[in-house]
């Protein structure tokens, strides 16, 4: 399956054929989206180099209509945590976010703030997929630790569709545990 992903990304890559946009979803309702999703799949980033297993992300809306946002997952020195916040850009669509993780007093600065577009959204935000528009990061997260692996695929074919190359995905032990 990697190898057909990556082939599907080389030809997608080549010249001539242009890779549907980056898109988030229209509308994320804050409140819904806050509680804890377990990472099912990712692209490799260096913030995650050295979890293991059992990545998770809670979201706590803030009365300033920021989110806190706590990541923990396991390491082979133990469980680590990384705590930051995600605002609503006032420019951009519903589903578009940027968040950081650098202290307080240095959040004033642009070039700390990273992109965090829902890119998928199940109805009942029971699953969803995060990127950015640079195609370089990509989450698939579950509300439970586990997804179906129909719905796993339906979401790595659109990441593909929209450009993402999924050769490198992290795919967590559980996909495919569940059916719904």
């Amino acid at each position: 399956m990697r190898d057909l992903l990556a082939a599907l990304n080389r030809a997608m890559a080549a010249p001539g054929i242009a890779s549907a946009p980056v898109t988030a979803v229209a509308d994320l309702d804050l409140e819904r989206y806050a509680g804890t999703w377990h990472e099912i799949a990712r692209l490799p980033m260096y913030f995650q180099r050295k979890c293991t297993g059992n990545v998770t992300a809670h979201y706590t809306p803030n009365i300033d209509g920021t989110v806190t946002v706590e990541n923990r997952c396991d390491t082979a020195e133990g469980p680590i945590a990384s705590r930051g916040v995600a605002r609503r850009p006032e420019s951009f669509s519903r589903g578009k976010l940027e968040v950081t993780f650098v202290p307080p007093w240095l959040r004033w600065l642009p070039l700390v703030w990273a992109d965090y577009w829902v890119l998928a959204l199940d109805d009942d935000y029971q699953w969803a997929m995060v990127g950015q528009p640079g195609r370089k990061y990509l989450w698939i997260l579950s509300r439970e630790p586990q997804l179906d692996q129909a719905t796993f695929e339906r979401l790595k074919a659109s990441a593909v569709t929209m450009g993402y190359d999924l050769s490198a995905l992290i795919e967590s032990a559980t996909v495919g545990e569940r059916q719904g």
